[in-house]
């Protein structure tokens, strides 16, 4: 599903909302297969913390680039023990969704790396990834490698500590877009430091 935008991913709704950003569904870079350059940018993203709040915002700037483009899709961010942001960005997204979230956690909680990162080390091989992990095929069942899982790593903690997940667009669209949504929220969160307190996003 092709994907066309003219505003920003976070788009402004009033005065107190941070501001609009320039980028564009459509711009999206297609991204890199090397596993080093992935794990960098996984890593790249590491949080101070993580909660509702930033859940909120960054599943916001999914849901509102998602309603821009026209697409149905299915966002979801969690800790492993629970949901902090989980909608549909509009009518129209399909039961078996929820699945393929439930999916993507479940990769990027086991491996701690996002589903594109898995996806390109099997080089899309079900087989290979099954094989590989010595799963049958009713535990490989529970996984994915398609895109649009992405890790959420905090300072000073071990391994993954949720997930960012976005269902309903291809496996490069969807990865990008996560990543999009992290580097737009870092850029909100930089642009709200001079904000009152109860509008921070650090």
């Amino acid at each position: 599903m092709a994907l066309h935008s003219k505003t920003s991913f976070y788009s402004q709704r009033s005065s107190t909302e941070p501001p609009a950003f320039n980028t564009m569904i459509n711009g999206l870079a297609a991204p890199t297969r090397n596993l080093t350059a992935l794990a960098r940018e996984e890593r790249h993203f590491t949080f101070s913390h993580f909660t509702c709040e930033h859940a909120w915002v960054i599943g916001n700037i999914l849901r509102n680039a998602l309603r821009t483009a026209d697409c149905a899709c299915l966002i979801d961010i969690s800790l492993p023990a629970l949901t902090l942001f989980h909608a549909p960005s509009m009518p129209g997204v399909m039961p078996d969704s929820e699945l393929w979230v439930q999916k993507k956690k479940n990769t990027v909680l086991r491996w701690g790396h996002s589903t594109w990162y898995m996806g390109c080390a099997f080089d899309w091989d079900y087989k290979r990834f099954a094989e590989y992990h010595a799963m049958s095929g009713d535990e490989w069942a529970k996984y994915t490698i398609e895109g649009g899982g992405y890790p959420v790593f905090v300072k000073g903690v071990e391994g993954s500590v949720g997930s960012i997940v976005v269902v309903g667009v291809d496996s490069e669209q969807a990865h990008g877009l996560v990543v999009q949504a992290i580097k737009e929220y870092r850029e909100l969160r930089e642009g709200a430091k001079g904000l009152p307190k109860s509008m921070s996003m650090s």
